[in-house]
């Protein structure tokens, strides 16, 4: 959690780079995000100087050692005035990053141990575009102040104020689709429970939301009572001192993101990078396209551990273009449909996911929406189905959603269902938080699925999770795959719910009858005193 001084700091800077002339909220995200990496450049060389000057050894410079070098510096530039700031950030530091990126590609984001470039991990992907786009001298001035004044030696505080920066893409109201709700992600992150030792991934990552958040969870679970600590405005801070024994596997090999918009690749590695994950895998692809399978072979199949997933819904593909191997599970150009069929291939046997989408693939009746439910069905695991209300995704979309929970291999014998009619936040196009009772159904729906995984893990009869979980009127229960099979493996909640319908008592309608002549007389007499005062 960010102290309110820090937001406001942020939120004044917004709206200097908007009256500044910056409307584009990613192109403001991105500039910040370069004077970020600045900053964080000469800290890292400020750490490597003083290990040099405590072992004797020598060490890998980042910025060269003369004085045109050094001035690459973040504490040697930030004060200089506009003008100058403006020439030397435009002329010197920003090709120095895409040099630096080049650099850093070349070795695939690794140096010897300890060097700068492996502590900041895969930075070519994201600087070797790097430029300077800040034209108004006194914005620019404001934003180096500001950026030097943020906590960036915390990494969950790091975290923490990116993530305020990219709430400003729904704010804003532009490029809303990039951004899942953080509730909603959190919530998904919880019910799939990923564990340190797994490899993790988002086929359409975004601003790597998923991921991020993940390892914000990580953080929580995995911090010993003395790694917990709270700031002066009582918000508790998490350092996850318990996963040092897993940290090189987190650094390199724990997170997967694709995606195909080279400014999503930039701001994703970046957020990455200061939730405290210096070499995530944030890589250039269309998971969908063939080009997959040439590209990054391994990853394309009996990969991952736990996928995570908000894919893109709207829009069809080329066939020609589709990875075959995709559509021989599932024939269609539908990106919902075959985000779902990529998945089930990317994970390995016994992997998990929990994958938003949209109701349409719950219920459709085309041959390719039947055939992928049945592949779910019969040949894996589905295991459950959070049915989202229609106003999570507003004011970009009113479409009504879903979420997925599979794992791949065996067959399912029942699915769990939860109605989530509530989920903390208006279901206007305002999205206001709310704090009433009933107002969040995402605590409840998470403690019942615990609560069902846990009678599964103990492999409890039928009798025993019916007996929990039997009751079709209420707003979670479980369906038995045969019956969902006779239903042409139609998933849609309100197929199974049962309503209780209340029986109504009227009046006779001789009575009812007799009432309506009363008052129609009542009427009549009215009407005549009024005529008479005329």
């Amino acid at each position: 959690m960010l102290t309110g001084q820090i937001r406001n700091d942020i939120d004044k800077l917004w709206e200097k780079f908007w009256t500044g002339g910056i409307t584009n909220p990613l192109t403001v995200i991105e500039q910040i995000s370069y004077l970020m990496f600045a900053r964080m450049l000469d800290m890292q060389e400020d750490m490597a100087e003083r290990k040099a000057n405590r072992t004797g050894k020598e060490f890998d410079r980042l910025f060269p050692s003369t004085s045109e070098g050094q001035l690459l510096r973040w504490k040697n530039f930030k004060n200089l005035s506009g003008k100058e700031l403006h020439k030397h950030l435009k002329q010197n530091v920003f090709p120095y990053f895409a040099k630096l990126g080049k650099k850093s590609d070349e070795q695939d984001g690794l140096g010897s141990d300890g060097s700068a470039i492996e502590a900041l991990g895969h930075i070519g992907e994201y600087m070797q575009d790097a430029d300077l786009e800040i034209k108004n001298e006194s914005v620019l001035v404001s934003a180096v102040e500001m950026v030097d004044e943020l906590p960036l030696t915390q990494s969950d505080v790091k975290g923490d104020i990116y993530e305020y920066l990219l709430s400003k893409l729904t704010t804003a109201g532009i490029n809303g689709q990039f951004r899942t709700p953080r509730h909603i992600i959190d919530a998904m992150i919880e019910l799939v429970d990923p564990q340190p030792t797994e490899s993790i991934c988002d086929p359409a990552c975004g601003t790597a939301g998923f991921l991020a958040r993940t390892m914000e969870y990580l953080n929580r679970v995995h911090s010993s009572e003395a790694g917990i600590f709270e700031d002066e405005e009582g918000n508790k801070h998490y350092t996850g001192d318990l996963l040092e024994p897993y940290r090189d596997h987190i650094n390199k090999n724990m997170f997967w993101g694709f995606d195909f918009d080279t400014t999503m690749l930039r701001v994703s590695s970046m957020n990455m990078a200061l939730h405290g994950v210096n070499g995530a895998n944030i890589l250039y692809q269309d998971s969908l396209s063939k080009s997959i399978k040439e590209n990054f072979p391994e990853q394309e199949e009996n990969f991952f551990d736990v996928i995570l997933a908000n894919p893109p819904f709207k829009g069809s593909l080329d066939e020609t273009n589709t990875n075959p191997d995709v559509l021989g599970l599932v024939k269609t150009k539908k990106t919902e449909l075959l985000f779902v069929a990529h998945i089930l291939r990317a994970l390995k046997l016994g992997g998990r996911a929990a994958v938003i989408v949209p109701d349409g693939v719950l219920f459709g009746s085309s041959k390719a929406h039947q055939q992928l439910r049945q592949e779910l069905i019969e040949n894996n695991q589905l295991e459950g189905i959070v049915s989202l209300p229609s106003g999570v995704f507003k004011p970009y979309a009113g479409v009504s959603t879903a979420i997925l929970m599979f794992t791949k291999g065996g067959t399912t014998e029942r699915v769990w269902f939860y109605d989530l009619q509530a989920d903390g936040y208006s279901l206007d196009d305002k999205r206001n938080e709310l704090k009433d009772e009933g107002s969040n159904d995402l605590p409840d729906a998470i403690a019942k699925w615990k609560q069902y995984h846990a009678l599964v893990e103990v492999n409890a009869s039928a009798k025993e999770i019916n007996k929990a979980f039997g009751d079709k009127t209420q707003k979670v229960f479980v369906v038995d795959a045969k019956d969902i099979a006779s239903n042409k493996f139609d998933l849609s909640i309100n197929r199974y719910k049962e309503v209780v319908y209340e029986e109504e008592q009227y009046d006779d309608p001789k009575k009812i009858l007799k009432k309506l002549k009363v008052l129609e007389s009542e009427i009549m007499a009215d009407l005549d005193e009024l005529e008479a005062m005329l």
